[in-house]
């Protein structure tokens, strides 16, 4: 895992499309399956830092996590990995190295929004050590962040937003 380079950017919106297939089947809204990522959003969190890829034993590129910040709070956008590369713990790994690199910095937390019950969304976040918030327990950004994914369609089936807090290693910043 390593942040992204200049290089990476045009292989992210084929990587997201691929990730998205394993959603066939699941009631998800069609966009999911035809629109990518703006490639201006791509090269912004590369150029702040705030995009990791996983790169093949051949050079590809074949995963992504895009996190956004606020404040002390990490949130993670998307995490894509290609179907014929899943299962191998490059996802898990993607978000392991997020999570050091915003424990030793500013960040006290990452959180994101899921599918709850999917295998690879839910369940795979909470084997990481994510909690759901419950709905009584959102704050404004969260809330607002699902309000906006229910508008956008994304609420044809159950969607949570989860957290976990982070330890600072000794010597971090504050």
């Amino acid at each position: 895992m390593t942040r992204a380079a200049p290089c990476d950017l045009a292989a992210l919106p084929a990587v997201e499309l691929s990730a998205a297939s394993r959603f066939r089947g699941w009631r998800v809204p069609p966009e999911v399956f035809e629109e990518a990522t703006p490639l201006s959003v791509f090269e912004a969190a590369q150029a702040s830092g705030h995009l990791w890829v996983a790169v093949s034993p051949a050079g590809d590129c074949v995963g992504f996590a895009l996190v956004s910040a606020s404040g002390e709070r990490l949130h993670l956008e998307e995490l894509d990995v290609v179907p014929e590369h899943g299962g191998r713990g490059l996802g898990s790994a993607l978000v392991r190295e997020i999570e050091r690199w915003a424990a030793a910095g500013a960040f006290t937390e990452i959180t994101l929004t899921t599918y709850r019950d999917v295998p690879w969304n839910g369940p795979l976040y909470e084997r990481l050590g994510f909690a759901v918030v419950e709905p009584a327990d959102l704050d404004v950004e969260l809330s607002a962040r699902l309000a906006a994914e229910a508008a956008r369609g994304m609420s044809t089936m159950p969607r949570v937003a989860m957290r976990k807090p982070l330890s600072r290693p000794a010597g971090a910043s504050t």
